[in-house]
């Protein structure tokens, strides 16, 4: 099968290059955990949700192409929208059915991409964490891939004003023993859910502490199977 251009590679690599560059200009930013989100393979990038500067942000912080999935009125902002298209993004009409979506994305990891989802499905106003949908954990169930779990702070302040955003990167999670239905989806996502809130109070020390260099919490407990 052909690759198109502009998902080829080279042209992926130049880009990150350039909006990489682009958005480190505007916007101070600090990684932890990147050596954790897996090379190869398909993948789901589970992250919370502050403001329109999330994906460049945790795209330049991230190692490997993102997929991210984006409302389909995105794609239509004269130069956003190119931008996204030609990062692979996923557009998803605002009513569109949940199974036209979860197909789209289930065949986006199985094409060995990394997927980007933001849980809570918009963006959140409080500047804290909200809940979790169940789309990641359908797909990582689904499709047999592990979820990685990620979380930013600081995008909630940020207004063209250089406030330091920073993204931490958890341990993949694997819920293989987890069963295919309603009940494995929740506590999957209820997991997810909690890992990223556990890496967002991280994120929210280091920031008092002025951004020194760590490493994020481990799991204390790692799930080995829905009960």
């Amino acid at each position: 099968m052909s690759i198109h251009p502009v998902h080829s590679p080279v042209y992926w690599g130049i880009g990150k290059a350039l909006i990489g560059t682009l958005t480190r200009s505007m916007i101070p930013i600090k990684s932890y955990g990147k050596e954790r989100v897996p090379r190869e393979g398909g993948a789901v990038l589970a992250a919370n949700h502050f403001s329109y500067a999330d994906p460049p942000v945790i795209g330049a912080a991230c190692p490997r192409r993102i997929v991210f999935v984006a409302k389909v009125e995105l794609h239509g902002v004269y130069g956003f929208g190119q931008l996204m298209r030609a990062h692979g993004a996923l557009a998803v009409r605002r009513g569109e059915s949940d199974r036209d979506a979860l197909r789209l994305m289930r065949e986006t990891v199985r094409n060995n991409d990394l997927l980007g989802l933001f849980v809570e499905g918009t963006r959140q106003k409080t500047g804290v964490p909200g809940e979790a949908k169940s789309g990641a954990a359908m797909v990582a169930i689904q499709e047999g891939v592990p979820v990685v779990p990620a979380a930013i702070h600081g995008s909630q302040y940020w207004r063209w004003n250089r406030a330091p955003v920073s993204v931490a990167f958890g341990e993949p999670m694997r819920f293989d023993e987890h069963p295919r239905n309603g009940r494995g989806y929740k506590q999957a996502t209820a997991e997810i859910q909690e890992e990223i809130l556990r890496l967002w109070r991280f994120l929210v020390e280091m920031h008092e502490l002025g951004r020194p260099d760590a490493v994020p919490p481990i799991r204390a407990a790692v799930p080995s199977k829905a009960r």
